[in-house]
């Protein structure tokens, strides 16, 4: 009876520290392989890269639509941009020209 005792004693203070130790495990293995753990730092880096090329297209296509809205400035408009409009958007033209569509 006195073995059974001593080896209840000891896993019943052995269970606590096992605890512990499986939760420490756990964490580190999230750490290492977790969604947004140390494995995924090269899917991040390949995605950050990756929405710089984007970001650098997108900055282009602002540039050029911030040039066409200041050219479009009411107080003083370019021509030639107006006319472009005007033939594009509304379908106007005098009834000499001739529309040659690029494509």
């Amino acid at each position: 009876m006195a073995q059974r005792e001593k080896i209840t004693g000891l896993v019943k203070s052995a269970l606590g520290p096992g605890f512990a130790l499986l939760t420490l495990l756990a964490i580190a293995g999230y750490a290492v392989l977790g969604p947004t753990g140390i494995l995924a730092w090269g899917d991040y880096q390949a995605t950050l890269d990756e929405r710089g090329m984007q970001l650098a297209k997108l900055e282009i296509e602002r540039d050029a639509l911030k040039n066409r809205v200041e050219l479009l400035d009411p107080a003083g408009a370019d021509p030639d941009l107006i006319g472009e409009l005007l033939r594009k958007e509304v379908n106007v033209v005098h009834p000499d020209e001739i529309i040659v569509p690029l494509k």
